[in-house]
């Protein structure tokens, strides 16, 4: 579905390139999970496929199409992304905020029609955000402004979810409730995108897991063979140890401490 095929993005004035001959796919049915310490690329990858950087060298597809040739009207109606940092630019309130998902579909002369409606409920009680939907997004907390955006991407709706930190303000249930529903979306036949730094979530619920450091793939497949330590050690520079989540039997990351207590 969404595929990065050698892709190359260098940034002004910067020593190395930020991506540095990148490769995956993200597939339909499955949670594709980008992981990395800060600085490793994770987050150009976002802005590669949003245009938003101009790559030197690779392509960015969809179901094998570049889309570099598409307009941004033909993305939207396919992907929908929550990027990792937005901030309010209107008072809207949240009902109406969440209506903009749904924006590609109607253009500029055409309202909202009966699936839309449906689009905008479904994603209002998955992302339970009901008792929000009469505030005004300027209101919100960072957790609910988090909710609320991933509302408005689940109402655009389209083949694929792409999110960068989705989880960030979120406290231990929301953020469970977020993993869960990626994992539904996924279950439904979407392709699902994400990019984390929750590498212990990620292990439960992604079923491929790409490592990046320093632009380039460290390593990618399951999260057993992901999860490993010495190669974690490696790639994030600190001790840690690999051990088993008690309650799914997934890898889990325990990094250790480098002094005695006192």
């Amino acid at each position: 579905m969404i595929g990065f095929r050698d892709v190359v993005v260098r940034y002004a004035r910067a020593d190395a390139p930020a991506l540095h001959g990148v490769s995956l796919d993200a597939t339909r049915g499955r949670i594709t999970a980008v992981v990395g310490p800060n600085g490793s690329g994770k987050s150009t990858l976002v802005r590669a496929l949003l245009g938003r950087v101009t790559l030197a060298r690779g392509a960015v597809t969809l179901d094998d199409v570049p889309v570099q040739g598409a307009s941004r009207r033909e993305v939207a109606l396919r992907v929908s992304v929550v990027t990792q940092r937005e901030e309010p630019a209107f008072p809207l309130a949240v009902r109406e905020y969440v209506a903009l998902g749904r924006h590609p579909w109607l253009g500029l002369w055409r309202g909202a029609g009966p699936a839309d409606h449906v689009a905008i409920t479904r994603a209002v009680g998955l992302t339970e955000i009901e008792p929000l939907l009469s505030r005004s997004v300027t209101e919100l907390s960072g957790g609910e402004w988090q909710r609320v955006r991933l509302a408005r991407a689940l109402a655009q709706g389209g083949d694929a979810i792409v999110l960068d930190e989705p989880t960030t303000f979120l406290d231990i249930g929301h953020e469970m409730a977020v993993f869960e529903l990626l994992s539904l979306l996924a279950g439904d036949g979407m392709a699902v995108l994400l990019v984390s730094h929750q590498l212990n979530l990620v292990a439960r619920f992604a079923q491929h897991i790409v490592l990046l450091h320093r632009g380039q793939v460290a390593v990618a497949g399951t999260p057993a063979e992901v999860m490993q330590g010495p190669v974690l050690e490696r790639v994030y520079e600190w001790p840690l140890v690999v051990s088993r989540d008690p309650a799914v039997g997934a890898p889990a990351l325990v990094p250790l401490r480098t002094r005695p207590r006192g």
